[in-house]
């Protein structure tokens, strides 16, 4: 994530503190006030020229709970309960009202959608009813209902007024200590030689051991001033005031009609309608207008003509209204909808808190309460993985590359969030060398992290669109295909985008001793599968080590976790270790052959004994196959026999047609992410980010087998996990589910519930077409402890966008919980 600057000389600074925050909107407010009620007393707050002026002075105030997974209603649900209290803590009015958010849904798709998240709601106790279109219209008279199949209606949303709620945040700050400087625009930073940060402003030079990036469209720029990248974008943002309409009253819900793009609140006695159109207009920084703190853009009614129609055409009143003002501001935007908090990886106490993809005020409560929480214990003290600023590759800075996604991203906000929804922009720019292999065998690509990826393979002549669907996506009918022939015959898998980090150096085992969980000094060609931990025992990283040499160790990470891998082992990597890490994922393609017959068609391309005597599970070999040379790990991530071919990229297409060749005898077929996502679904194997998290352990999620309890020395996390170890049953396990109906497919997010009761939700979820139905994982919540007899004598159903399925449940595997295919 960084470029590694030089330090520059220490200048005598005009003034030193604890933490400094640069920023004076609702991110930089929000940290500023969550330190101090943290009891930090040392923090100042820059602000270029007034707080707000950047883009909190043009944001529409929605307040929303509510959203497409329980990670994000976790932060979001927390705006709500700050925004109600401000006023009476600090004196300053803010203007939130419950007014409630009244969703509506033009299609069936959509009203299934809205009901599975207010599912979600349901897990935080969040009132969420889902209501008919003659309901909805008594909500709110002016709607068009007739063009509706129903709603959801949250009571507890509502909205505030932007400028006056970061003020009561910025007052609060104040009255616990913190001191806020305005009008000070920051003209340059940089790193000491001690690795405090100096900031350059017009009253002199700012001096602090912390310092906070939250200056939103602008982190970018200065944040590179010390070397680090921060992939954002600006797009312009629309939206119109209308004039006084009778039916608009100061109880009238916030109406969010995301299948016509809009969204409309009251506005004293107006309406203010927005837009998230499908398609955003990316604005470059250089077309910001120079010089001006309340940036205004000119007015594009071509553009903001689809989303006004569909307003016109849900309340059909505003088409006999005038429009009073036409607003156009820039908002920033990140490549993936998330937001960035966090340290930026290699620049210790440089944090970050930006990219709110024009919802700062709905997550800045949350963001910047768990940032402060991060500031002051060392360590995050919620998940916020998924908006973990060390998440991006350093490609992802890239201006087009940015430009392009950014009019894709904002569209985003208001379309359908369907299961494994591929981004249509900014693609093609990691390509493995099989590509073109893969796609004359009719792939249908996907991407992850930048790399095309065969998701599924169409029959011959038929088309690879994705077709996305809550019920039975296009791709269902050849995934089953592919997993089909992975259980009876052989898949081969491109997973080339694995990340693979060479760890080496005298101290390289020591070290990893240290980082991860399982024991790692094992003899070389030895496979590890391990986790690293924090210090609450929660999971950083999900990797196999493969020992290379007495010095020489290579990590395999997953793709999408793959930057995060590298930035918590670079950190640990301090100057008492004789280890360096060096990033080796373009030097190798990933070929896996997987499947009962694998082993025979390996055979037939090399002259190594791949006999389970010769070539036992989970060890590597550096083999030949055809003229190359390749490091072949016996391991599998679909539960079958099988290898994972690393080969030297140059080497890489003349590997395949060699496999491909041989395994056409033996009803070799190819295979995407879509299969090997249902099929390590059915052996329970987990994935970082769904099933492991750093807030879940080891022995929650039954992965107590990988933990090495007596190696010399420990391991960071091990006290946590020791306590938890003796505590008694756990009170929190991940668990497995089977749909006793058929006909539902799973995906995420859905509830589970225990004799009614709601105690967790799946994790990840997939129709298995090897057992026949719907499976998943979830973690299951029970203050007595999830035992063996909760499991198997209690009532289990799964709550799929309101409605209620059995289910059987199970601490193993439904499909060979005892791993013996991948063994054979």
């Amino acid at each position: 994530m960084i470029t590694n600057p030089p330090f520059r000389p220490r200048e005598v600074p005009t003034r030193h503190h604890e933490i400094l925050i640069v920023g004076g909107g609702i991110a930089g407010a929000s940290v500023a006030f969550h330190l101090a009620k943290n009891g930090k007393k040392d923090i100042a707050l820059l602000e270029r020229n007034s707080l707000t002026s950047g883009t909190t002075w043009h944001a529409a105030g929605l307040i929303m709970q509510t959203r497409g997974s329980h990670a994000l209603t976790e932060i979001a649900k927390y705006n709500a309960e700050l925004y109600s209290a401000l006023e009476a803590e600090t004196g300053q009015a803010t203007g939130f009202k419950r007014n409630g958010t009244l969703g509506v849904a033009r299609t069936k798709e959509r009203l299934h959608e809205t009901a599975r998240n207010a599912s979600i709601a349901k897990s935080f106790g969040l009132e969420a009813n889902m209501i008919s279109p003659s309901e909805a219209k008594k909500l709110y008279p002016a709607l068009n209902s007739s063009i509706i199949e129903g709603a959801v209606f949250i009571p507890g949303d509502g909205q505030t007024n932007p400028v006056d709620t970061c003020m009561a945040l910025a007052l609060g700050a104040k009255k616990n200590g913190v001191k806020i400087i305005e009008n000070a625009e920051v003209t340059d930073l940089w790193r000491t030689a001690d690795g405090n940060y100096q900031v350059r402003i017009n009253h002199g030079v700012v001096e602090a051991e912390v310092l906070v990036l939250a200056c939103g469209l602008w982190t970018g720029e200065l944040a590179s001033k010390l070397g680090a990248r921060i992939p954002i974008y600006a797009a312009e943002h629309f939206y119109v005031v209308t004039e006084a309409m009778d039916f608009v009253t100061p109880t009238l819900p916030v109406l969010r009609d995301t299948d016509g793009h809009v969204y409309l609140k009251e506005d004293t006695g107006k309406l203010l309608v927005g837009a998230f159109e499908p398609w955003g207009k990316p604005l470059p920084m250089g077309k910001f207008p120079k010089e001006t703190a309340y940036i205004e853009l000119a007015e594009d009614w071509d553009h903001f003509e689809l989303p006004m129609t569909k307003a016109i055409e849900i309340v059909p009143e505003l088409a006999n209204c005038g429009i009073a003002k036409f607003f156009n501001g820039p908002e920033s935007f990140t490549p993936d909808l998330l937001f960035m908090i966090g340290e930026v990886p290699g620049l210790k106490n440089l944090f970050v808190s930006t990219g709110y993809n024009s919802e700062g005020i709905e997550y800045g409560a949350g963001a910047g309460r768990a940032l402060a929480e991060w500031i002051v214990a060392g360590e995050p003290q919620m998940d916020i993985s998924f908006v973990d600023v060390a998440r991006f590759h350093p490609f992802q800075i890239n201006k087009r590359y940015l430009h392009d996604r950014t009019a894709e991203v904002l569209g985003l906000h208001y379309k359908m969030h369907w299961p494994a929804y591929q981004p249509e922009t900014s693609r093609g720019v990691r390509k493995s060398a099989l590509h073109d292999r893969w796609a004359r065998l009719g792939a249908s690509f996907g991407e992850g992290m930048g790399w095309e990826r065969p998701m599924w393979f169409a029959g011959e002549g038929e088309s690879t669109k994705n077709i996305y669907s809550y019920d039975e996506p296009s791709w269902f009918k050849y995934t089953s295909q592919e997993c089909t022939a992975a259980r009876n015959n052989a898949i081969l898998l491109d997973q080339s985008s694995f990340g693979k980090h060479l760890v080496q150096g005298r101290d390289a085992c020591r070290f990893l001793q240290w980082l991860c969980a399982g024991n790692v000094d094992v003899p070389v060609g030895k496979l590890v599968y391990t986790h690293m931990l924090n210090e609450k025992g929660g999971i950083e990283t999900d990797i196999t080590v493969n020992r290379l040499s007495q010095t020489e160790f290579l990590i395999i990470s997953s793709a999408t976790v793959h930057p995060r891998d590298k930035a918590w082992i670079t950190k640990h990597i301090t100057d008492e270790w004789n280890v360096t890490i060096t990033d080796l994922t373009s030097g190798y393609a990933v070929l896996s052959l997987q499947g009962p017959r694998s082993r025979e068609i390996l055979s037939q391309v090399t002259d190594t004994d791949l006999a389970n005597s010769a070539f036992p599970f989970a060890t590597s070999q550096e083999i030949n196959i055809g003229y190359a040379r390749v490091i072949a790990n016996r391991l599998t991530y679909v539960g079958e026999l099988g290898w994972e071919l690393h080969i030297p990229t140059e080497m890489a297409q003349h590997v395949f047609d060699v496999v491909w060749e041989a395994g056409q005898a033996y009803g070799l077929k190819p295979a995407g992410y879509h299969a090997l996502e249902h099929l390590r679904s059915e052996r329970a194997y987990r994935e970082y980010q769904l099933d492991l998290t750093p807030v879940d352990t080891l022995l929650e999620a039954g992965l107590g087998f990988t933990v090495d309890w007596n190696k010399e020395g420990g391991f960071i996390g091990k006290d946590a996990l020791s306590v938890q170890k003796n505590a008694g049953p756990l009170k929190k396990r991940l668990v497995s589910f089977k749909l006793r109906d058929p006909k539902p497919a799973l995906f995420h997010e859905e509830l589970i519930r225990c004799e009614g009761r709601i105690v967790g939700y799946i994790s990840s979820g997939v129709k298995s077409f090897t057992i026949g139905t719907s499976i998943g994982m979830g973690y299951v919540n029970h203050p007595a402890g999830v035992t063996k007899d909760l499991i198997e004598n209690s009532r289990w159903e799964i709550e799929i966008a309101g409605k209620l399925y059995e289910s059987d449940a199970s601490l193993r595997a439904f499909f060979d919980p005892n791993g013996d295919r991948a063994k054979q």
